[in-house]
């Protein structure tokens, strides 16, 4: 990682947003990083985005890393989405990839912002089932112990039981499918299939892939001036 860290806003946190990497070709869109529940933005890359043409940025999520710790808690996957959404307006339309919880919010991300999110890419990782479809035994999920600083504990306990209906999810790839000027804008690389990754594996705009694969394909989207209104 480079030790560019630019800070954010969203309500009253502030959020961490890494630099990883420049970028290594003018005119290349980035790529976000979302990493998986009780992870930050990861010091070194996989081999597989060595060759991503664009900037590099990863996102600490709120509680996580170097953003703010809330308090009393009250985390959703919505309020991460906004997370999210606070770090696209900063540095533009952007392919997102995102990492076991992150996976679940560059869904959520790729619905709600279809004309910004360039391509979104579900990987395996921490807090990719959340809490199930439906209330179940309250889980928690322990962060690695390596991660420095730690997450917050309130954010392990509330987002390992976060509910993630399939038709809920369903509904963010509905709306990216229609209004997404990328043809296939979610494309999934996790092997572990939750009950909303199987709904959304299912839909027939959503594409299988691996990691390697998907960030090719979408690094070589150019958008059109209807893309861009």
């Amino acid at each position: 990682m480079t030790n560019k860290t630019q800070w954010l806003r969203h309500g009253k946190i502030k959020l961490a947003l890494h630099t990883v990497r420049e970028s290594m070709e003018e005119g290349s869109h980035p790529l976000l990083l979302l990493h998986g529940l009780g992870e930050r933005t990861p010091e070194t890359l996989f081999d597989e985005f060595s060759s991503w043409p664009g900037q590099i940025f990863g996102l600490d999520f709120t509680g996580h890393g170097l953003s703010d710790i809330p308090k009393g808690g009250g985390y959703t996957a919505e309020l991460l989405m906004g997370d999210a959404d606070a770090a696209l307006n900063q540095i533009g339309p952007a392919t997102v990839c995102g990492r076991g919880l992150g996976a679940y919010v560059a869904l959520m991300l790729a619905g709600g912002r279809p004309r910004q999110v360039r391509g979104a890419i579900l990987c395996d990782g921490p807090g990719l089932a959340g809490g199930g479809p439906q209330p179940s035994n309250p889980q928690i999920i322990h962060p690695d112990p390596h991660c420095a600083p730690p997450p917050d504990p309130m954010a392990m306990a509330e987002l390992s039981n976060d509910i993630r209906p399939a038709d809920y999810a369903m509904s963010y790839v509905l709306q990216a499918t229609h209004l997404s000027p990328v043809i296939h804008p979610i494309t999934v690389c996790a092997v572990q299939k939750t009950k909303w990754i199987t709904a959304v594996c299912e839909a027939i705009e959503t594409e299988e892939s691996t990691l390697k694969d998907a960030l090719e394909i979408y690094s070589r989207f150019v958008p059109n001036e209807e893309s861009e209104a």
